[in-house]
């Protein structure tokens, strides 16, 4: 009887001591500086996605991913940390980029993320660098044209679960039925397979996705607004305001200009003076 008192009391005291351990380890991620370690490192870990043409995409000829916000990234990390400056990117998606930025395995999201409310409540987002606004994409010779053609029930729109294109579009469609996939490479092969009567997302991802397949346009213009920002974890003040400031930077010395023209100046029907404010 007193082994198994002993025993038990060993074992408290050890369960004690893990639980002390693992809450000083989560104190010491959440108080440490993003910024301190990215200059000690003279490296900043971004998140972007790999499979969103245009801003984040894996080119299979030499396995790196392109797009706009990488190179934003990019040129983001050469104004913080100077021109030795290394940018790291991790590919995410809608539904990993936040837990990834949480767990600390990526300093900062730069993933086609629209700023809300509630996704404001869990990170900090820097200044908007993107101005996009949600639209529908569709096969040629479709009778939709515009959101409200889709209000009817019994119609199935596709989307991308974790992205807040879902919601908005239940705002001004409710009657529709929207099937979400994991990601956009899904949502377009079930939007192929005849799933969906349309694919709705960010009218930027729906070009790229357009001009890398024949035969599908983007239709009805924008129906909401959805500014793309930078998203860290919380208590990273130093850290947003650095990437605010270099953000002015970069407009102010063409460099914002450039990359924009570079992705989307060719781009039919995308007004890259819009994304632009």
């Amino acid at each position: 009887m007193k082994k198994i008192i002993r025993y038990l009391g060993l074992l408290t005291s050890l369960c004690a001591l893990v639980m002390i351990l693992s809450s000083c380890g989560a104190t010491t991620t959440k108080s440490q500086s993003v910024l301190s370690n990215a200059e000690k490192s003279n490296t900043i870990v971004w998140g972007v996605k790999a499979d969103t043409k245009l801003f984040g995409l894996m080119d299979v000829n030499d396995s790196t991913i392109k797009g706009f916000d990488v190179d934003m990234a990019k040129a983001l990390t050469k104004q913080i940390l100077g021109p030795s400056g290394k940018a790291s990117f991790i590919q995410v998606s809608s539904q990993t980029r936040i837990p990834l930025l949480k767990n600390g395995n990526i300093d900062a999201i730069i993933a086609t993320m629209t700023i809300t409310p509630e996704r404001q409540k869990v990170v900090d987002f820097s200044d908007h660098y993107f101005n996009a606004g949600q639209s529908l994409m569709v096969k040629d010779g479709s009778s939709i044209k515009s959101v409200k053609d889709l209000n009817k029930t019994g119609t199935q729109v596709l989307a991308v679960t974790g992205a807040n294109s879902v919601e908005n579009f239940q705002k001004v469609a409710p009657k529709a039925k929207v099937l979400e996939l994991q990601d956009y490479a899904q949502a377009l092969q079930a939007l192929k397979s005849g799933q969906g009567k349309a694919l709705t997302t960010d009218n930027g991802i729906l070009l790229g996705m357009a001009a890398e397949n024949p035969g599908y346009k983007v239709v009805g213009g924008a129906f909401t607004k959805e500014p793309y920002g930078i998203a860290v974890n919380k208590g990273q003040k130093p850290f947003v305001n650095k990437i605010n400031q270099a953000m002015v930077k970069l407009r102010e010395n063409g460099e914002y200009d450039r990359i924009v023209r570079k992705w989307f100046g060719n781009i039919s029907g995308f007004d890259y003076k819009e994304a632009e404010k």
